[in-house]
């Protein structure tokens, strides 16, 4: 599997078989690029994540919490919130988990909770590569980032929705969930290679992805 970042919260995962488009972007001022997927999650209907134009020809669209089997990927939508009060300010969310070629793979969307329910971790615990927002403001920062990443406790962390050049959004930089975390110099690279043989054993690893 290849992990591409697109900026915010937007991912393109691939592999031979197929190409999986997670909450491509619009009206950011980052470019998102364009490209054809099998598969489109949304985490939910703000402009930031639902631009569905930029993914071309036919995808399967998954808009919402359930469970779904599409091109032997399987899908968990899971219930949550872009803030701490039951979605009263910003609204809910969908957390997705995917379990595909013996790898399971989280993207937590625009995450606004304190805590993980515990119908969440039934889902969320022991992954293999989380995709957390970092970046405050609309989302859990830094230190609420760290909170969650003890909860589910994932072999690979890719921080995500942060301050990058060029993004209108008003965010944090990565640097002060990095400081959080406790790691100085994590690994840093265009896309990100994994099997599950490759899956760190001993820690949580840090991997900050540079925007496509």
């Amino acid at each position: 599997m290849i992990i591409q970042w697109l900026g915010q919260s937007a991912f393109k995962l691939q592999d031979k078989d197929l190409t999986i488009a997670i909450d491509p972007h619009d009206k950011t001022g980052l470019k998102m690029p364009k490209f054809q997927a099998d598969l489109l999650l949304i985490t939910h209907e703000h402009e930031d994540h639902n631009n569905i134009k930029a993914i071309k020809g036919n995808p399967f669209i998954i808009k919402g919490p359930g469970e779904y089997e599409v091109k032997n990927v399987f899908v968990y939508g899971l219930k949550g919130f872009h803030d701490n009060k039951s979605g009263a300010e910003r609204g809910r969310i969908t957390a997705y988990v995917l379990e595909y070629n013996g790898l399971k793979i989280a993207h937590l969307s625009d995450l606004g909770q304190d805590n993980l329910t515990e119908r969440q971790l039934e889902y969320l615990e022991s992954v293999d590569v989380l995709m957390i927002p970092v970046g405050g403001t609309y989302t859990i920062n830094g230190t609420g980032a760290v909170k969650i990443i003890s909860q589910i406790q994932p072999r690979i962390v890719i921080p995500m929705h942060y301050k990058i050049p060029g993004l209108k959004v008003k965010l944090e930089p990565v640097d002060k969930f990095l400081k959080e975390f406790g790691v100085s110099q994590p690994e840093k690279m265009d896309k990100l290679k994994i099997s599950k043989k490759d899956l760190p054993q001993e820690e949580t690893k840090i991997i900050i992805l540079n925007k496509v």
